[in-house]
């Protein structure tokens, strides 16, 4: 369950040490030592587990039935604390059963679901249709803390099934602010940064996790960082210098991928542009960089196509379902 908060002093030191850092006052560790299943990660005593890289349909999609690329499970990542016993999800996708067995095989819970809190980017179907799951039809889960937006709170409180499942106590609602720290124990903290994208029912963000060792950014969504920093301080190469891994939007590799359909009624960075914004970076700030959330139009989802390799060789990296990365040791 919701583990308790820090004392002020020790949340305010916490809010600080990350403010200086996105402030850019030195250059993080860089993408550290991760290998799927590597040798040595059951020391590692808080762990980022890649459950799901795919937009929120995965692939196949709806309708696309004799699709034979790479299967893909909608985005999602899992936070492991073994020092606390607590296992969070960053994003509830409509894959999360499969997902939540994929964790339960890595890392057990202690009992039950062993889910110790959720973090919902935004309101769009990949993101949150999971916490259907917990509800009275399946799990019957008890008090599952949901943290959110004030937006996206006030939609799954006001809206069925949604709220359901809090009249009922299935979850508890945990809103966050903009800019503020959730702090869940002395050594976790997450913090939520708005970002632009299609707000029909909540607002958008992207989660900072921060431990004392690195950080994380999960930004699955963004509509353009051309649109992003004309509306913030912060540049998305300040928020790669901010972080130790970046799990950012790559839902389309470049333009026309979507044959006749208008791709500007669903805008998102196109992952060839990222890469060509960011390749005056250092070796160290490229290597943080992990596309993810790719529609199933994507060449990115097959791992030897010709764009992964390319992304391999200008020295990035997709996000593979089954990725580890340890936060702290």
């Amino acid at each position: 369950m919701m583990r308790a908060r820090l004392g002020v002093s020790a949340a305010l030191a916490l809010a600080l040490a990350m403010v200086m850092a996105l402030a850019l006052s030195g250059p993080t560790h860089g993408a550290a030592a991760e290998e799927p299943g590597a040798s040595g990660q059951a020391a590692c005593l808080r762990e980022l587990v890649v459950l799901g890289t795919g937009q929120d349909a995965g692939a196949p999609q709806i309708g696309h039935a004799n699709d034979a690329g790479e299967p893909l499970l909608p985005t999602s990542l899992a936070l492991v604390d073994r020092e606390a016993g607590a296992r969070y999800l960053f994003d509830a996708t409509p894959a999360i059963t499969r997902q939540l067995a994929a964790l339960d095989s890595l890392e057990p819970p202690a009992q039950g679901l062993g889910i110790d809190g959720i973090f919902l980017t935004h309101a769009h179907i990949g993101h949150y249709f999971g916490l259907a799951w917990l509800g009275t039809e399946a799990a019957g889960a008890r008090g599952v803390p949901v943290f959110a937006m004030p937006r996206m709170a006030g939609f799954l409180r006001a809206n069925g099934p949604w709220s359901q499942l809090v009249d009922n106590g299935n979850i508890t609602l945990v809103e966050m602010a903009e800019g503020a720290f959730t702090v869940l124990t002395d050594d976790f903290g997450v913090l939520p940064i708005r970002v632009p994208h299609r707000d029909e029912f909540s607002e958008t963000v992207g989660f900072v996790i921060m431990t004392p060792d690195l950080r994380a950014l999960y930004l699955p969504d963004i509509d353009s960082w051309e649109t992003f920093e004309a509306q913030s301080p912060t540049s998305l190469q300040q928020l790669v210098a901010g972080v130790d891994y970046a799990f950012i939007d790559a839902t389309f590799w470049d333009d026309g991928e979507l044959g006749e359909r208008d791709m500007s009624a669903v805008p998102h960075p196109r992952a060839k542009a990222v890469m060509e914004r960011l390749s005056s970076l250092p070796d160290a700030e490229r290597a943080k960089v992990r596309f993810i959330h790719m529609n199933h139009t994507n060449p990115l989802r097959d791992p030897a196509s010709a764009q992964s390799r390319a992304v391999d060789a200008a020295g990035f990296a997709v996000a593979r379902r089954g990725m580890r990365v340890c936060l702290s040791s």
